[in-house]
């Protein structure tokens, strides 16, 4: 099973779960849980992979929601029984390329 495969179908089972800063940041960007599980279960795809991050193998997600919201997520890889939702954010369209390449 691929990477995306493999988040999607947590996701899909609620095998989630959210770091101290991403739950901050949810709040602090006014990006929702259902907005988040929109932007993986509808065509989110992996932009950039971070198999030797310090704190263990993560990888970056695009996703957008219903409205057309780009979101970036971060999450650990779905090799645990839960990933962990590092960080989110809306990508600054200044610094990448169709939401998918830094500039």
């Amino acid at each position: 099973m691929n990477l995306i495969h493999a988040i999607v179908k947590k996701i899909k089972q609620r095998q989630y779960e959210f770091s101290r800063h991403a739950l901050d940041q949810t709040i602090v960007r006014n990006i929702s849980v259902p907005e988040i599980e929109t932007a993986i279960l509808n065509g989110g795809e992996v932009v950039e992979n971070y198999a030797d991050d310090k704190y263990g193998p993560s990888c970056l997600l695009l996703g957008f929601t219903n409205t057309g919201r780009p979101i970036h997520i971060q999450c650990s890889y779905p090799d645990r029984h839960f990933i962990k939702i590092i960080t989110v954010y809306e990508p600054d369209p200044t610094r990448w390329t169709d939401y998918r390449v830094r500039k």
